[in-house]
């Protein structure tokens, strides 16, 4: 099992992201936000975000990369950029040679609480639990890749033991 895994929780403001090692148990490497000036030209932003997401996978050699399947907005505009911006993420990681895995939002948050309609709170409150975190895991964009991160961690353990 690849113990090094990358959760991104892809968007054109804010992309959340954490590293966690589950060689034994779950450990936090890094997480937080890659946040492109808003100034910028729309495609200056992916570039941000690409080169942003291939820095984190150069410095932690991640064994797989775990993001959030897409998203469906009401507004067409929104889930286009949403998909650019998740293309972008894993353009870096198979440029890099980087697995790539998706689940949805509500397969995270089953991973985490056990509820698939769970709330932002109640994950960050578990993953606070979980990591024996000082304080909730924030912003929520980040505790989202983290829990994209555990939700593929889970996949492989089950994988192995069938």
């Amino acid at each position: 099992m690849g113990s090094i895994i990358l959760g991104v929780d892809p968007g054109t403001g804010t992309t959340g992201y954490a590293v966690i090692d589950c060689s034994d148990g779950y450990k936090i490497l890094d997480f937080g936000c890659i946040r492109p000036p808003v100034k910028l030209h729309l495609a200056r932003r992916y570039l941000v975000i690409f080169n942003a997401i291939e820095h984190l996978i150069n410095k932690f050699q991640p064994d797989a990369l775990s993001v959030e399947t897409q998203f469906m907005s009401k507004n067409p505009q929104s889930t286009m950029k949403l998909s650019m911006a998740r293309g972008t993420v894993m353009l870096a990681a198979a440029k890099n040679n980087v697995s790539v895995h998706e689940y949805s939002p509500k397969k995270a948050k089953l991973a985490i609480v056990g509820n698939g309609g769970a709330s932002k709170e109640q994950v960050q409150k578990m993953l606070q639990m979980l990591f024996k975190l000082p304080k909730l895991p924030e912003p929520a964009d980040a505790a989202d890749a983290l829990a994209l991160a555990i939700c593929h961690a889970h996949t492989l353990k089950r994988s192995t033991y069938v």
